[in-house]
């Protein structure tokens, strides 16, 4: 696991969130994101118990509870880059992803649901 996610500068933060808008995105619009609610979900959901995947961008554990350190964890989410953002933005709730399958979770603790939206 790479080192800690760290939040964006506001203000990069506002002018990717408004080129996705405006569907001009910016190559890095996605990563920064991305990687900025990440971080921000290790800020708010501190532990090693669920591990959240958003290929290519980043991966971080969260949630209290057993801690995983090696092969497989026994609990993992997985996503794209444009439902992490939507969720984390409150553009799409937690119960719509998974029943549309652009959320993946399998395990204990795996329920984002109460640590959403971001901001």
């Amino acid at each position: 696991m790479a080192s800690r996610l760290r939040p964006a500068d506001p203000e990069l933060v506002a002018d990717a969130l408004g080129r996705l808008a405006s569907d001009t995105p910016e190559r890095g619009d996605l990563r920064l994101l991305t990687k900025h609610y990440l971080a921000l979900l290790e800020a708010i959901a501190p532990g090693r118990s669920v591990e959240v995947r958003v290929p290519p961008y980043a991966a971080v554990q969260v949630v209290e509870g057993v801690r995983h350190t090696r092969g497989t964890p026994p609990a993992v989410i997985e996503t794209d880059a444009g439902t992490w953002i939507a969720l984390a933005t409150g553009d799409l709730t937690w119960a719509e992803a998974v029943e549309a399958g652009t959320v993946r979770a399998s395990g204990e603790r795996t329920d984002l649901a109460p640590y959403l939206p971001l901001g």
